[in-house]
């Protein structure tokens, strides 16, 4: 009953219990270091491989492009700080909604005397490709945008705007492209080998596998900032998590590109049943018009009278989970993402997001739309 009321998946899924107690006995095993050059640590990194390889035919890229890291955080933050290796500083294009693991790394750059650039949304909460390419200078090094956003459930245009970099840089030196997936794996079908995306963050954990593993796809090698033992070709050093690698590359092979049409139709009714409610406002309202250009497993709503946190608290002390916005920001009571789309104050402080997964039943949503609505009919007659 927990899991059927848990509505916060865009924070962190349920784990799938069946790959995880599979893929620990594997490492249990194969418990050598993988780095190790004797029998056991040979064994190690068999299994650590055979996960990679597992990991790459799922992600439909080469092994070779396939780097294990901690999580979704660091896998955005490698390509990010592989700027402060170059000799010479320039601009980084970064959206104005990116996850805080982007975001707030980006302001860290400009410490160091990088030129960081918001890309700006627009009121829908979608960065179109002219607004990519009309920011772009000789010395843009990097441009970073998100797949789909963690709040809204907006599918950013990454194809439009990989061609868009391309045809602007002809001729020219190119801007590496990277994509933030970590919402979009499992969620919304995904082609990393695009001939303009050239890195791209993963995570275990938002697709039924464990935490502290994640995906840095990178079609070819950076200069790393960060130095170590020398770990995946030196570009994320640190003992292997094998472990982690071997029941996130089961997981992608169960759950990634798996959006079901009936997902899809259960978020739609979901969504206008929402809106019907009285006070409730759908962010962005063009979500009821335009439901194709968002995942069906993220939702945002405000409700008039009842702020974020009070809906949250109303729905937890009935046995639903669900959240305000992104975990990684929920103790800074800020709504950086809803700001950028120029949402008025008032329901930026009283949004909410309901998200989903594989594993979300039409009862379960059923009985969520009965307890919001009866928490709002106590705010909104």
């Amino acid at each position: 009953m927990e899991k059927e009321h848990y509505f916060d998946w865009a924070a962190t899924s349920p784990a799938d219990e069946d790959i995880l107690r599979e893929s620990l006995e594997e490492s249990l095993e194969c418990w050598g270091n993988p780095s190790s050059t004797h029998a056991v640590g040979k064994k190690a990194r068999e299994l650590f491989e055979n996960a990679r390889a597992r990991a790459a035919a799922a992600l439909g890229v080469k092994p070779e492009c396939v780097y294990f890291t901690s999580g979704g955080t660091e896998s955005d933050q490698i390509p990010l700080l592989s700027v402060l290796s170059k000799p010479m500083k320039g601009t980084v294009l970064v959206s104005s909604i990116e996850h805080p693991a982007i975001r707030e790394q980006s302001e860290a750059l400009k410490n160091c005397g990088w030129n960081v650039v918001q890309i700006p949304a627009d009121d829908d909460g979608v960065i179109k490709p002219q607004a990519v390419v009309q920011l772009l200078t000789g010395d843009t090094v990097l441009v970073c945008i998100m797949a789909v956003n963690n709040e809204t459930g907006v599918i950013q245009p990454i194809y439009e705007i990989a061609d868009a970099i391309t045809k602007a840089c002809e001729g020219k030196r190119r801007p590496k492209f990277h994509v933030d997936c970590v919402q979009a794996a499992g969620k919304i079908n995904l082609n990393l080998g695009y001939k303009g995306i050239d890195s791209a963050a993963l995570s275990s954990h938002k697709i039924c596998g464990p935490r502290g593993i994640g995906i840095l796809y990178m079609k070819d090698a950076c200069e790393p900032f960060l130095r170590g033992g020398g770990q995946e070709k030196g570009i994320r050093s640190g003992t292997e998590n094998v472990f982690g690698a071997v029941a996130f590359s089961k997981c992608l092979e169960r759950y990634y590109n798996k959006a079901a049409p009936s997902d899809i139709d259960r978020t739609n009714s979901f969504v206008k049943k929402l809106a019907a409610l009285p006070g409730c406002t759908i962010v962005p309202p063009s979500r009821l018009e335009k439901s194709e250009l968002f995942s069906p497993y993220v939702v945002q709503a405000a409700f008039k009278n009842i702020p974020g946190n009070v809906m949250l608290r109303a729905l937890d002390s009935k046995g639903f989970s669900i959240s305000t916005g992104s975990a990684c920001s929920a103790k800074k009571n800020k709504r950086p993402v809803l700001e950028a789309m120029h949402v008025a104050p008032d329901l930026r402080e009283n949004s909410v997001r309901f998200s989903f997964g594989p594993h979300t039943t039409d009862k379960g949503v059923e009985e969520l739309l009965a307890a919001v609505t009866e928490v709002n009919s106590q705010f909104n007659k």
